[in-house]
């Protein structure tokens, strides 16, 4: 019996599918593959799928966490995309949390919220 995992991806909601799609593409992520109504959309080994399908109520409570290596990088990446005046995106600093990761919360233009961290050392157990 073979249950070796190979990948596991969401389907991310898109209020306005192309603007969503291009939101994706200025923060860095490439869309290799895109239908009408599907897109994928990876990042280096991780992925997603955008999907043309919007509920607020849904959207307004999907959450991705995306993990790295530097926090404070991808910040300025997602600033330095202007990602706030181009897409309405709201952007806070990046704050080390008592869960042992550095990270800061950026929402898409349909609402999905992403926290986007990377681990901090944890203090040794005593």
């Amino acid at each position: 019996m073979n249950l070796n995992v190979v990948e596991l991806k969401a389907f991310v909601p898109a209020r306005d599918f192309e603007r969503s799609k291009a939101f994706y593409l200025a923060l860095g992520f490439e869309v290799p593959w895109s239908s009408n109504d599907l897109a994928y959309v990876r990042y280096g080994p991780v992925a997603f799928l955008l999907q043309r399908f919007y509920v607020p109520e849904h959207a307004g409570n999907f959450v991705m966490h995306l993990l790295v290596e530097n926090a404070d990088d991808w910040h300025a990446q997602v600033v330095a995309a202007d990602a706030a005046g181009a897409f309405g995106a709201r952007i806070d600093a990046p704050q080390d949390r008592p869960w042992a990761i550095r990270d800061f919360t950026v929402t898409d233009p349909s609402g999905v919220l992403w926290r986007i961290g990377h681990n901090l050392p944890r203090a040794a157990d005593g």
